[in-house]
């Protein structure tokens, strides 16, 4: 069977079709966007979008009221919601409602059972924001939304690296390399490449994208804190027990002093990284 597979730029064509094949981001949160860049629309146009869809109404407003985002005064509404929560807080929270069900899946050639991957994606996308919170307050939604999205790649890679198991395995071992390596080697990409590819087919913008592509290497991507904020959060997730692949993580360490992150403080956000996810996982789940 492996002299079948397909190698080089054959192998590089198909995985690149296979982002074509990508179920596409839900209308909902297109339009969401729209709404939120038009600088003459209003609370009541995002929330009127939100409440055609019921389903999804609910899970955005248990989510408004969850510990992570809830206020002293809870909110009966999606329109409360819009106003106590703000535009962008609330789209926040429409993509983390839509993106759940994309990221919850089983990926076995990354040996990520259900769950996995949605609960790292889901630390990381916290843990970002809690980063750019103290330090980059701007870039507090945008960080929040690369987190989110930035191993969307396996989705696309996990067929073909099941394929290609043994492989993967003997070129770790003997090359004493990591799995990101391997992934460059062997396929031609690795994740953090496929993953941008994927916020580009689902139109997430470009300062986020190029976040998800360097998220490994943050000082590759020159003139924004953001690369450095996700990697960051990503080693954050690791060492808070979401690892998402059972090797080690190709980041660049010096992304803490970059961000000006003493030691002392990363205890502190693992912990509130873990209650959050705790938290919103369980509002999704009621």
């Amino acid at each position: 069977m492996t002299d079948e597979l397909l190698k080089g730029k054959s192998l590089q064509k198909a995985i690149l079709q296979d982002i074509d094949g990508l179920p596409p981001m839900p209308s909902i949160v297109e339009k969401a966007r729209r709404i939120m860049d038009d600088p003459d629309s209003s609370f009541k146009d995002l929330a009127n979008l939100i409440e055609k869809d019921q389903s999804l109404a609910m899970k955005v407003l248990r989510l408004s009221n969850s510990a992570y985002y809830g206020r002293l005064q809870k909110t009966a509404s999606i329109q409360d919601a819009a106003v106590v929560l703000g535009l962008k807080a609330l789209g926040e929270l429409l993509t983390v409602a839509c993106l759940a069900k994309h990221l919850d899946q089983t990926l076995k050639g990354y040996n990520l059972s259900a769950g996995a991957m949605w609960r790292h994606s889901l630390s990381v996308a916290v843990g970002s924001r809690i980063v750019a919170t103290r330090k980059y307050p701007n870039l507090m939604n945008e960080a929040f939304s690369a987190g989110l999205i930035h191993d969307a790649g396996k989705l696309i890679l996990d067929k073909y690296i099941l394929e290609r198991k043994a492989a993967f395995h003997a070129f770790v071992e003997a090359q004493d390399q990591t799995f990101l390596a391997a992934e460059k080697a062997i396929l031609g990409f690795d994740h953090a490449e496929i993953a941008a590819r994927v916020c580009e087919a689902w139109s997430f913008p470009k300062q986020i994208t190029a976040a998800v592509k360097y998220h490994h290497r943050p000082s590759r991507f020159r003139g924004s804190a953001l690369a450095f904020i996700v990697c960051s959060a990503d080693q954050i997730a690791i060492w808070g027990g979401m690892q998402t692949d059972g090797v080690s993580l190709e980041s660049e360490i010096k992304s803490f002093d970059n961000l000006d992150i003493p030691v002392e403080e990363i205890g502190p956000i693992i912990d509130e990284v873990s209650e959050t996810v705790n938290d919103i996982s369980k509002q999704l789940a009621a």
